[in-house]
């Protein structure tokens, strides 16, 4: 693990055990595209898996959560205050990285963490100093000579240490090899189970979800469509497989997605939806459920 977080300050005291962070009906129209009515909320101690498509508005929803990009309607609540109102302090307390980093192209890294440390009241040189070291970053390099992966590991070292209690992190993982994504997910784990602190988390690396998420939120064409823990999620459902003279009406109706040709189908449906003694089944993973979900009305139909 990059951190001892046992030797942190404890987090912040008095803390009620309720949402940090909540969203209600964003809507934000590009033309035909954006994202509508999309509601959540993070809880601390909560990693929250967010996957969807390419263009399916992940990216819009987190910039609209946190007012970079104006929504044409909705709320957003952090810390009991109401965005419109207390937005600085929000922000104070919240923070965003994305899987790169494309500001101060000519600058050093040292300099560019000291100008990023002085827009928070809360700064961890301690952290960031173990982060840099763990992510092998030379703080002597331009910020344009670094690698894309590079990138994505100054990113986070910056997002990581002012102390967050909410943190954004759009495909974090991008452009780094296994082993260094597998040791993120380790410093994720650590920063939401031992700190509380809240984590939303996109990706499209579902195998990742699955050793983090607590919950997952699915979006599809700018929508939410599903909402809840991980566990139950992928526990709550069953793959079945049969021959395509099978694939009758009631299958069609109970199963979240199915696809099917001139000889077979699969469906996804809840345990206990339907009689499965007389087919084929197995227990999906993550990345079967959300595209079964993207699969709902069958083969062709809003499928990836």
């Amino acid at each position: 693990m990059y951190i001892e977080y046992a030797q942190l300050p404890q987090a912040r005291r008095g803390r009620r055990k309720v949402d940090l962070f909540e969203a209600r009906g964003l809507t934000k129209r590009y033309g035909n595209a954006g994202i509508e009515d999309v509601s959540f909320s993070l809880s601390p101690g909560i990693i929250t898996g967010f996957i969807g498509a390419n263009g399916a508005g992940k990216t819009t929803t987190m910039k609209c959560a946190l007012n970079v990009v104006r929504p044409d309607s909705g709320e957003v609540t952090a810390f009991g205050l109401d965005m419109k109102t207390h937005e600085e302090e929000i922000k104070s307390r919240v923070a965003f990285a994305s899987g790169g980093f494309e500001y101060y192209p000519y600058s050093r890294v040292g300099k560019v963490a000291k100008m990023v440390s002085e827009f928070y009241p809360v700064w961890r040189d301690d952290v960031y100093r173990e982060l840099i070291k763990k992510f092998d970053l030379d703080e002597n390099k331009r910020v344009r000579d670094l690698s894309a992966g590079m990138k994505v590991k100054l990113s986070l070292s910056l997002a990581l240490s002012h102390d967050a209690e909410v943190l954004f992190l759009d495909e974090p993982t991008s452009g780094l090899d296994p082993l260094a994504r597998d040791e993120l997910l380790d410093v994720f784990r650590a920063i939401a189970y031992e700190r509380e602190k809240s984590i939303l988390f996109s990706t499209h690396v579902t195998s990742d979800l699955d050793k983090c998420a607590d919950k997952i939120l699915i979006i599809r064409e700018g929508r939410i469509i599903s909402f809840g823990g991980r566990d139950e999620l992928v526990d709550g459902h069953i793959i079945v497989r049969g021959g395509a003279d099978e694939l009758t009406d009631e299958i069609k109706r109970a199963a979240v997605g199915y696809k099917s040709n001139s000889y077979s189908f699969s469906a996804l449906v809840g345990r206990g939806a339907i009689d499965t003694s007389r087919f084929v089944t197995e227990k999906p993973d993550l990345e079967d459920v959300m595209l079964y979900y993207y699969r709902r009305g069958g083969k062709g139909e809003n499928s990836l």
